[in-house]
């Protein structure tokens, strides 16, 4: 659970707009790789994840409202770990999570880079910045990422390996190592090492399940080593899932001087079609994966199929590699 208490950073960057995060497809890796861990723990919810060939869900990206735009202590994009946090809120999925903490961030001094729960993986804030989750040490040190409750086994195996995967994913693509207790932490690991906040999540709510910390190290090894294997034959490229995928992700403002709104594309047989029921307020800062030229035209993928021609675009906050 995120901290209602801390004092937030005093280095923050220059304040974006807001940055709108697209639904990216990314590599969804299978189960049964080495466990980078020091001592296997050994787990029913593991062997359930194993024997049911339960698959993490595609991360998302969403449009979050938290506007404090602050590097971590090593400078931006440079997190040195992820801190795994429960929510406390019983049958609030991550949607609910989502619309509650975009609503209340400023009142509730809380934000988070992601939540996690059965059904889908929500990042609503850029993992380049840090966020208000854990007090002002682990804030500018961490990625941080919250597990919904559930109330099935089956829903609560489902939401932890979604949970690994996220974790697993964001060490791979910042060039980070799979240290137990260093790089990957919890909330309770968070408030003995840096005696910021008292919170001791997620160990209580996983122990209901009969799962700990260490049985999470063996899932989020498994993911890791998978994914790093994915990125050597992809020739270092984690993100990849198809030769056209980017190997990171950019960001863009939409401008137009006349329009409130920037109009979307979607593109089909190499034909881009004015989206009608969906559009970009002006100025505003959208994360994109790809860039595809049709008919001439330069296009920035901000979702799964939709698309801002190069018009439209005022300025490139953060270029492709």
């Amino acid at each position: 659970m995120v901290s209602k208490k801390f004092i937030t950073s005093l280095a923050t960057s220059a304040a974006l707009a807001s940055v709108g995060f697209a639904t990216v497809g990314q590599v969804v890796p299978q189960l049964g790789s080495q466990v980078q861990t020091t001592q296997a723990a050994t787990s029913a919810i593991n062997d359930y994840i194993n024997n049911n060939n339960i698959k993490p869900v595609s991360i998302q990206y969403r449009a979050g409202t938290f506007n404090r735009w602050f590097g971590y202590e090593n400078g931006v994009g440079k997190p040195e770990g992820v801190v795994i946090h429960e929510t406390a809120t019983p049958g609030a999925s991550a949607e609910n999570e989502v619309t509650f903490f975009n609503r209340s961030w400023e009142t509730t001094q809380t934000y988070v880079h992601a939540f996690v729960d059965d059904k889908e993986i929500l990042n609503i804030h850029s993992a380049d910045y840090g966020v208000w989750g854990a007090g002002q040490t682990a804030n500018n040190k961490y990625i941080q990422v919250e597990l919904c409750r559930v109330s099935t086994t089956d829903q609560f195996a489902r939401s932890v390996a979604n949970q690994a995967y996220y974790t697993a994913f964001r060490l791979v693509q910042y060039g980070l190592p799979f240290t137990p207790g260093k790089t990957v932490l919890s909330h309770n690991d968070v408030s003995r090492i840096y005696k910021e906040t008292n919170h001791t999540d997620p160990v209580g709510y996983f122990a209901q399940w009969g799962y700990s910390m260490d049985q999470f190290y063996d899932l989020v090894g498994k993911y890791y080593n998978q994914l790093k294997n994915n990125s050597t034959n992809n020739g270092g490229n984690a993100n990849t899932n198809n030769g056209n995928q980017a190997s990171n992700i950019g960001v863009i403002r939409v401008k137009d001087g006349s329009n409130e709104y920037i109009s979307l594309y979607s593109l089909n047989n190499d034909t881009m079609s004015r989206i009608t029921n969906r559009a970009l307020g002006t100025g505003t800062d959208w994360q994109m994966d790809q860039t595809k030229v049709v008919n001439g035209t330069k296009y920035y993928r901000v979702a799964t199929n939709e698309w801002v021609p190069e018009s439209s675009v005022g300025q490139i906050i953060k270029p492709l590699a």
